[in-house]
C-alpha cells in the first residue's frame, strides 16, 4: 500500500484530476458515472482518466512497459 500511495502521489503531481479519478474509483468505490459528476467532465472523460490512471500506475508500480491485465 505505501508504494501504490507513493505513486499516487506522484500522479497527483502531473494531473490532480487524474488522481482524484483513482481515489474516487477505487477508495471510495464510487462508479465512473458518478466520478464524473463530481468532477464535472462527462463520462468518456473519466472512463479515459481512468484508463491512463491504470496504465501510468501499472507502469510506475512494475516498472514495466506492458499493459496493465483488465
Amino acid at each position: 500500500l505505501i508504494a501504490l500511495d507513493e505513486a499516487l502521489t506522484r500522479l497527483a503531481g502531473e494531473d490532480e484530476v487524474i488522481a482524484d479519478v483513482v481515489k474516487l474509483h477505487c477508495f471510495a468505490g464510487l462508479p465512473l458515472p458518478a466520478v464524473a459528476e463530481i468532477l464535472g467532465v462527462s463520462l468518456r472523460t473519466a472512463e479515459r482518466y481512468w484508463a491512463f490512471a491504470k496504465t501510468w500506475l501499472f507502469r510506475e508500480m512494475s516498472g514495466e512497459e506492458e499493459q496493465p491485465p483488465e
